[in-house]
């Protein structure tokens, strides 16, 4: 679940990762409100406003140094 919101997985137009996940994973992140509904014909996933704002903060916390 992190590796979609923190890295967001080979991301495309800012909200987007491409699809290739468990499909539990995504359903469990389609309940918490957290990407659209992941059942559709699209290659890819979409990252809702609380998503977006959560794998900032992911990539953040993973990614990057603190700053002093």
């Amino acid at each position: 679940m992190e590796e979609i919101l923190s890295g967001r997985s080979t991301p495309h137009d800012e909200r987007c990762a491409w699809k290739g996940f468990d499909w539990d994973v995504t359903d469990r992140l389609h309940r918490k409100g957290l990407i659209a509904d992941p059942v559709n014909k699209a290659k890819s996933l979409v990252l809702t406003d609380e998503g977006l704002r959560r794998s900032e903060e992911l990539f953040r916390a993973l990614f990057t140094r603190p700053t002093p």
